[in-house]
Parts: structure tokens; sequence; C-alpha cells
């Protein structure tokens, strides 16, 4: 049985797949005569000797390797398999499907900004895609020297240089240090650029990438929300006024104490203050009269007729007409 041990057919397949596998070298690199290919859904099956690729094969299927895959390679398609001898050659399983990545920095990147001598601490997450593009690239570069390559491996790339990409975006065309989130479609496209430019050579090219989210320190994260608030109100006025009735109706000032003294106070002055404007208001022409100060003397007068509206006799200046008893004033 040792004579015809090594004319055992074999399967030529990627036997362990996994989702976050780019490519995937096939160990025996001896195919015997009457072996077979199997490529699945989201598989190309790259045949390759010296480095030089020979064919690729793309649709999913089961090939008989003799007879339907040897007679497309270049180099070896006069290729005949003798009694104790089969073909030399590698076949590189490659992932197709487009891998979707999520990042985020490690530690605190410290911005230039003004006013902070140590830079603003800012974080940043989000995710970035990518696939292969490029098989003699990525033989050349990876797959000649390794027998599989996982998501992970590019990660660990991207991470080494993400923090520099970061701040050289960010910083790029005086970019508001507190308003990041605004700019995050630039800072992304920078990003996802450059990143594509580095992987190329590597025959991985940067489908996507996305900047979620920026995150500062709390101390900075209130302040800027603050600052939100009151731009977001237009005046302090308006903030107090919002800042006493959210209080009020959610039940914090409630109960007494000296937050709901203050509050109920400040919110009577301003209640009084509006009333005030309001008369003051309407009778903008009319000076303010005191309580001890009578009114003119002359100020009925003009209010009364000189001849009884009712039977025409002389008033004299009276309140009543002498005559009728008509009442003359109005």
């Amino acid at each position: 049985m040792s004579f015809f041990k090594n004319q055992f057919a074999n399967v030529v397949e990627w036997q362990e797949f996994r989702d976050d596998m780019i490519f995937y070298k096939w160990s025996n690199r001896e195919i015997k005569k009457g072996s077979r290919l199997i490529i699945r859904p989201g598989q190309d099956a790259i045949f390759f000797n010296n480095g030089k690729i020979e064919g690729i094969f793309r649709d999913d299927g089961e090939y008989d390797i003799e007879s339907q895959i040897i007679p497309f390679l270049s180099t070896l398609k006069g290729f005949k398999f003798g009694f104790n001898s089969g073909m030399r050659v590698e076949v590189l399983f490659v992932n197709t499907k487009e891998f979707v990545v999520k990042w985020g920095t490690q530690n605190a990147i410290n911005i230039p900004a003004p006013g902070l001598p140590g830079g603003m601490p800012i974080r940043a997450n989000g995710t970035f895609t990518f696939k292969v593009d490029d098989y003699i690239a990525l033989i050349d570069q990876i797959a000649g020297v390794k027998d599989q390559y996982v998501v992970e491996d590019v990660k660990i790339r991207i991470s080494s240089v993400l923090d520099q990409l970061l701040m050289k975006w960010i910083t790029k065309e005086g970019k508001d240090m507190f308003n990041l989130q605004a700019n995050s479609f630039d800072i992304s496209k920078g990003i996802q650029e450059d990143l594509d430019m580095q992987l190329l050579k590597s025959g991985i090219t940067i489908t996507g990438f996305t900047v979620m989210s920026f995150s500062y320190p709390k101390e900075i994260q209130d302040r800027i929300t603050k600052n939100a608030s009151h731009g977001m109100v237009g005046n302090m006025d308006r903030y107090q006024q919002i800042e006493l009735t959210d209080g009020m109706a959610s039940g914090k000032m409630s109960g007494g104490g000296a937050a709901s003294d203050m509050a109920g106070m400040m919110m009577g002055m301003n209640i009084a203050g509006q009333m005030m404007n309001k008369m003051s208001q309407q009778t903008p022409n009319q000076p303010a009269l005191s309580p001890n100060m009578a009114p003119p003397a002359n100020a009925g007068d003009q209010k009364r007729p000189n001849f009884c509206p009712n039977c025409g006799t002389k008033t004299a200046g009276a309140n009543f007409c002498s005559n009728c008893g008509q009442k003359l004033t109005s």
C-alpha cells in the first residue's frame, strides 16, 4: 500500500473559513491526480507559483483540477500528472466581502489649542471599511510570507497611524476645537484618503472611514453644553427663565429650602418688573401721579357744556342743570 500512498486525490478548499479572515493559503502544496477544487460563495481561488499568479477563479462551485482548472493556468496549462508525481503550486483563497471594523482611540489625543499649553485632550471613535482590491500586491507584500491574514492585523496597522492622522486633520484649516462634530465629514474623508494610500501597496483599499463622535474631558464638555444652551435661548434673561421653569416643573425646587425660596423670589421680581414695564408702555405720554397730588382745577371744566343739552338753560359751570336737573358732566 505504501507504493500508492502519494496517489490519493486531495480536495483543495478553505476548510476552516472565518468571517474575520481576509485570506487563507492552502497548506498542502502538491496537488495530485484526480484532485478537486471547491470554491464557496464569497471566495476567490488564486493559483500562483513562485510568486506569480497562474490563474484566478471567482465562480463558486466544485471543479476537477486536471480537466477544468489546469487548462486555464498561464504557464501550467500543459501540465500532465505522472504516476508518482503531482503538481506543486500554491492556492490562495481570498475573502471577497467588505469588512466593517470599529475603532477607537486608546488614549486621549492632545490637540493644540489656544490657551491650553498641554493641548486639548480629545478621544474619538467610529468605523472603517476595507476589502482586498489587488491580488498581485497582496501576494507580493503579505501572502508571500503569511499563510493567513485576519481583520485584527489590518486594525493594528491602522491603529498605529490613526492618532497622527486625527491630529493632522483636526488641526487642519483652523477647525473649531469645541465643535469638531460639525467637521467630522471632512476629517473622516481626509483620514480615509491617507489610510488608503498607506494600504494600497498591500492590495487593500479603504472603502470608508467614519468618525462617529468626539469626546472631551467632563469639565470641558459641561462648558460646551452650557454655552450651547445659552446660544440656543438667545440671552441670559431668557436662559434664567427657562432654568427656573424647568426646575419648578421637574419638582427639583419643590418642598421649600433655600433654592426654592431664591427661585420664588427671583420669579416674583421678574413678574413685578414685567408688570411695571407693561404699565409704563400703556401710558407712555401721561406723567405718573402721586397719591397726594390732586388733579388740576380745570380738569373737569373742559367736559361741562355752557348750555344744558336737554332744555337749553345756561349752566354757569354747574354739574347739574338748574332747570331740568340734567347731569352736565360726563
